[in-house]
């Protein structure tokens, strides 16, 4: 079982980071404004899993 986050907030705060990058690189790449919803299903969708299984090892590594 994956160890809990220190602070929900901050993960939260870590994901919302994702998620704009995630929109400005899409945007940029179609030249307009492809709007969170969009971004944030998209990143939920194709990137969250291995986010968070990164995210989770860095975290352990730290700890051991």
């Amino acid at each position: 079982m994956p160890a809990a986050p220190l602070n929900a907030y901050s993960e939260f705060k870590a994901e919302l980071e994702q998620i704009l990058r995630h929109k400005w690189l899409v945007s940029e790449k179609e030249n307009r404004d492809v709007g969170f919803e969009r971004a944030l299903n998209e990143w939920a969708q194709n990137h969250r899993a291995e986010w968070r299984r990164d995210r989770n090892k860095k975290g352990s590594k730290a700890k051991a």
